[in-house]
């Protein structure tokens, strides 16, 4: 959404698709496009004024976490503000996006309406998102209960008096958990190496208002002693929760956020355990030789990186690998481009803005480096990745909030400059079709 407004306000003409038949995406709650991942309960993980677009501003008398029917409500007014709706193409399926000579060939197909339609396009912006492609681990055996992916969870309701596994111990995982360990007989929490739980709020603020642009520049062994002494001060030493220690340091993989995790844990309410070694009929055997039985097993385990219209042989994020130059652009493939391909420790909405504001310079003609200067920058992104944060797909395309704000508000300047010195693209003239 965000994407079409900046091409609208740069006189890009554009044609927009969206496969559900209203905007909101992930955060439409049972979304007829089949993609959002939003449960009854959820609330974001980021407060509002981070999560905010540059011009449009949150209500203040919302609170700090806004549930997910706020976050739609802040997009409809959004969209209804600077009239976007009417940009977006709704019940339209792209289903292939193919290079051809210097453009783009794009097949989209009305929803029930028979074939798919070719036009041709001289850039492409991916905005496909990526929490809707259910990544699963491969456990040895067999459960002969109910398995699902929380994707797929909504309420609690169903698991009344069910014996329930939780897989993973990300964000949602914690939140389905603390909800489903009031309604269900039990809930075992399963992880491979634990996590950092931070607290929603730490000493009556969100947590979030302790980073800043200039904590962000401190040598992130700095900003660890720093976070570390905040987080041990406001709710004590996590392993006398009865939480195991995580195997890394804080700021080394994405916190888990939960006021409530680590209450119910001492109390009881959830167990524990390590990693599944192999399922046994309704039998769940562990890492650490102890076994449980099970009604319920749900993976909350993450998602994969998945574009179902771009052919493999051309494109595909092996492990969630990608190589994008500054997560957006392609070294190899010219005029097809990458929206909210991130997962930064704050909010994706404005960082998504900025990508935003650079593509539509570069649709306009700024230059980029060389296809070998980008893939050497890339290179080096992905070394610094791999040296920061554990091995994890969860990990391939992290990014700090304000570096990346900052890195692409100066690629926008720096864009904008050219444009304004005349320095064109010649990849940037028109193609028919």
């Amino acid at each position: 959404m965000v994407t079409s407004k900046v091409l609208a306000e740069r006189g890009v003409p554009f044609d927009c698709f969206e496969l559900g038949s209203d905007i909101g995406g992930n955060w439409r709650y049972e979304n007829d496009n089949q993609r959002s991942a939003v449960y009854a309960s959820l609330h974001i993980d980021t407060s509002k004024d981070r999560m905010a677009f540059s011009d449009f501003p949150m209500p203040r008398h919302w609170p700090p976490y806004l549930h997910h029917s706020q976050v739609l409500e802040y997009f409809e007014r959004y969209a209804a503000k600077f009239e976007l709706k009417d940009l977006i193409t709704f019940r339209h399926e792209v289903v292939s996006v193919e290079g051809r000579g210097d453009a783009w060939t794009v097949a989209v197909r009305a929803l029930d309406e028979g074939p798919a339609i070719e036009r041709s396009y001289r850039a492409v912006v991916v905005a496909n998102g990526h929490h809707w492609s259910e990544n699963r681990p491969d456990f040895p055996g067999e459960f002969t209960g109910k398995e699902l992916h929380s994707h797929a969870y909504r309420v609690p309701d169903k698991f009344h008096g069910r014996r329930v596994v939780v897989v993973g111990i990300g964000n949602s995982a914690a939140d389905i958990s603390c909800e489903l360990s009031w309604h269900a007989a039990a809930v075992t929490l399963s992880t491979r190496r634990s996590a950092h739980i931070v607290p929603r709020y730490l000493f009556g603020q969100p947590a979030d208002k302790f980073t800043s642009p200039m904590v962000s520049r401190l040598p992130i062994g700095l900003q660890r002693k720093a976070y570390r002494a905040l987080i041990r001060l406001a709710r004590g030493r996590q392993s006398r929760y009865g939480l195991p220690p995580p195997d890394h340091e804080l700021l080394e993989a994405h916190p888990t956020l939960s006021q409530d995790l680590l209450q119910l844990v001492r109390s009881g309410e959830i167990v524990v355990k390590p990693n599944i070694e192999r399922l046994d009929g309704q039998t769940i055997w562990f890492e650490d030789g102890s076994s449980i039985d099970a009604d319920v097993v749900i993976y909350a385990t993450g998602y994969r990186v998945d574009f179902p219209f771009i052919p493999m042989e051309v494109l595909v994020a092996k492990d969630n690998v990608l190589p994008l130059y500054r997560k957006v652009v392609h070294p190899d493939l010219h005029g097809l481009y990458f929206v909210g391909l991130i997962q930064p420790l704050g909010a994706t909405m404005p960082l998504a803005e900025q990508q935003a504001e650079w593509v539509s310079r570069l649709i306009e003609g700024a230059p980029l480096p060389s296809p070998h200067d980008m893939a050497r920058s890339i290179e080096e992104d992905q070394r610094e990745l791999e040296a920061r944060y554990v091995p994890s797909k969860r990990h391939t395309l992290q990014v700090d909030f304000f570096p990346y704000k900052q890195l692409m508000m100066a690629e926008v300047t720096e864009a904008e400059n050219a444009l304004a010195a005349g320095e064109v693209s010649h990849s940037a003239e028109e193609v028919d079709g």
